[in-house]
């Protein structure tokens, strides 16, 4: 079958873009700092890119899933653009308080709930475990340790307290840039020296 494959999954609304307030047209779009390098190191590395975002305003009705749709196609095709391919995108379309008719109650796949990224795994064949997550609420911190991921960044800006769990606080996605680029440098040294303890232990045998 294969080795699974790793993937950074990021949220979208203040990790990918600037938060505005239910996001749905490409004009109200401003990109956050960073994104578009770090997904192409990301990339390089051998990342997957995977975006789990819940969409609480197709629940309250103040747009459609087409909407949503069409704003992804837009964006997907704009990292395409900068040599940064999406290589899935899944959202919630529920909400159990706010949402109207059909898209009124819990779900799994909202964070933080871990539905989407565990989803992901059994699609895109992803290792979890080496896995990583971008994002700037609670509830990605909380998703992302109930998928068992490797390392969970947490963007500041729209947190006011600490979340529960473990994860890396950053000011920028620079910083989640360079902790990829150090622990890939760090397992490559690694491999390195395993395979050099592994020839020194096979090296020719003592004369007689």
């Amino acid at each position: 079958m294969g080795a699974r494959s790793k993937a950074l999954f990021l949220d979208r609304d203040g990790v990918i873009n600037h938060e505005v307030g239910y996001l749905h047209a490409k004009e109200q779009v401003r990109w956050v700092d960073g994104i578009f390098d770090l997904c192409r190191v990301a990339k390089e590395l051998g990342y997957k890119l995977v975006v789990v975002t819940n969409q609480a305003g197709i629940a309250r009705g103040y747009y459609s899933e087409a909407q949503f749709q069409a704003l992804m196609q837009w964006m997907r095709h704009e990292f395409e653009a900068r040599g940064a391919r999406l290589d899935a995108v899944y959202y919630c379309p529920f909400h159990p308080e706010h949402g109207v008719g059909a898209y009124k109650r819990e779900h799994e796949d909202r964070k933080p709930g871990a539905g989407m990224l565990r989803r992901a795994a059994r699609e895109l064949r992803l290792d979890l475990g080496s896995s990583l997550m971008a994002g700037d609420r609670c509830s990605d911190v909380a998703a992302a340790h109930a998928a068992g991921l490797r390392q969970v960044f947490l963007l500041s800006g729209t947190e006011t307290e600490p979340c529960a769990g473990e994860y890396h606080a950053v000011t920028s996605l620079q910083q989640v840039q360079q902790w990829l680029v150090v622990a890939a440098a760090a397992s490559a040294d690694e491999l390195s020296a395993g395979a050099e303890a592994a020839e020194s232990a096979g090296g020719p045998p003592a004369a007689c």
